[in-house]
Parts: structure tokens; sequence; C-alpha cells
């Protein structure tokens, strides 16, 4: 299976993987599936250490390169233009521009987004692998 890992499933994974569920956290191991990461949750994280709703152990961009050199090879999910008209057409309850992206990104390239957003679990028509 081809996994696209949302923001907060990729950060867990690295810093706090006992919020994984089993099912997920199996998954994540497993080396028949493909891990996939959409550049936005780089971006999304850097956001975050600037509002101060994450706070890494050591200077983001270093924590970014660590996290994307962690066990389990992360392929580049490409951000593309078909990505960004689809990122407009999802029915979201909420603007949140990452949230578009990844799940358009998950659409887009034939991927299962990996989330515990109930928001983006909710998407009719997007694969998803629920963290619960």
């Amino acid at each position: 299976m081809k996994l696209l890992l949302d923001t907060h499933i990729w950060i867990w994974s690295v810093a706090d993987p006992k919020r994984l569920s089993r099912r997920v956290a199996s998954a994540l191991r497993s080396g028949r599936n493909e891990l996939w990461l959409s550049p936005i949750s780089v971006w999304e994280v850097l956001v975050l250490v600037e509002k101060g709703t994450l706070r890494p152990d050591r200077p983001a961009e270093e924590w970014v390169k660590a996290a994307l050199e962690a066990p389990g090879t992360l392929r580049d999910a490409p951000l593309t233009r078909e990505v960004a008209v689809q990122s407009r057409r999802i029915a979201l309850p909420h603007e949140d521009p990452a949230d578009r992206f990844i799940a358009a990104t998950a659409l887009v390239h034939g991927l299962t987004l990996v989330t515990a957003d109930e928001r983006l679990l909710a998407v009719r028509g997007l694969p998803t692998l629920p963290n619960r």
C-alpha cells in the first residue's frame, strides 16, 4: 500500500510513536508499504514551530532534516498543478491550506492518507488509514 503521512502522523512517528495506533504503527513498519510525505508537511512543521505550537528538541530545520532521515524511507509526494487545483475541489469544513494540499496529494497520486484528523477522515472518496 502507498501511504501518505499526515503531518501529525509524521511528527508522532518520529517524536512520540506511542501516539500511533497499533494498526498504523504496524503499517509504517511494514516493508511492504511505501511511505510518502508531502512537502506541505515540512512547511507545516516550520509554521508550527514559528507559532510555538510545536517545540522540537532542536532547531526546526535540524529537526526536519533528522525526521526525514529517520528509519523508513519517505518518498516525496510531488506538489503539482493538478494537486493545487484538486485542493480547491475538496469539501472540507475549514480552509486550512495544509489539510487541503495533503488530501489533494493523496487523491491525485493514488495514496492512502494516514491521519487522526476526523475532518479529513470524513472527506468522501479520500482513501484513509485512521489512527484510532
